[in-house]
C-alpha cells in the first residue's frame, strides 16, 4: 500500500531571529508537521492544510524543499510505502492551537534546539529536509553536521 503526505518546515522570523515549529507525534518524538493528501489537493495545499489542522498555524509556501520516502508497518494494513513532500513555510503568527487528537504537542524552537531535537528523534530523513530549509534561510553552519 502507498501513502502520500505533505508537510513543512515552518518558520517565524522577528527582529532577525528565526524559530522553527516542531510537533511531538504519538511516538513522543519531535518531528515536522505533515499529513495525508486528500483527493483533489495539490501537495502544497495538503502541506498548508495539515500544518493548520495540527497546530493552528497558517502560513505561505516559500518554496518546495524535498520529497522523502520510507516504509513502516501498520497493524491492519501491513507494509506502507510512504512518500512525503516537504515545503519551506513562513508564518506571521506564533499562536498555537494544537489539535490533540492528531499530535501530542507543538512548540517553537531556536534553530539550534530544533536541529538537536531532530538529531535525537530517530527520523533521519527529516534532518536532510531541515538542513535544506536552514540553508535556504541562510544558516549554513548546520550543513557540515550529520
Amino acid at each position: 500500500m502507498k501513502e502520500v503526505s505533505a508537510g513543512g518546515v515552518v518558520f517565524f522570523e522577528a527582529d532577525h531571529h528565526i524559530e522553527l515549529l516542531l510537533i511531538q507525534d504519538r511516538c513522543q518524538r519531535w518531528t515536522l508537521p505533515k499529513g495525508k493528501q486528500e483527493e483533489g489537493e495539490t501537495f502544497a495545499e495538503t502541506a498548508l492544510r495539515e500544518i493548520a489542522e495540527e497546530t493552528g498555524i497558517e502560513g505561505t509556501i516559500v518554496k518546495p524543499l524535498d520529497k522523502v520516502y520510507y516504509e513502516y508497518y501498520h497493524p491492519s494494513n501491513g507494509k506502507i510505502e510512504k512518500e512525503v513532500h516537504y515545503y519551506l513555510v513562513k508564518t506571521t503568527s506564533k499562536e498555537l492551537k494544537v489539535q490533540v487528537s492528531e499530535i501530542n504537542a507543538a512548540e517553537w524552537f531556536s534553530l539550534e534546539e530544533a536541529w538537536e531535537r531532530q538529531k535525537i528523534s530517530g527520523y533521519d530523513n527529516n534532518l536532510l529536509v531541515i538542513k535544506m530549509a536552514l540553508e535556504e534561510l541562510g544558516f549554513n553552519q548546520f550543513s557540515q553536521e550529520e
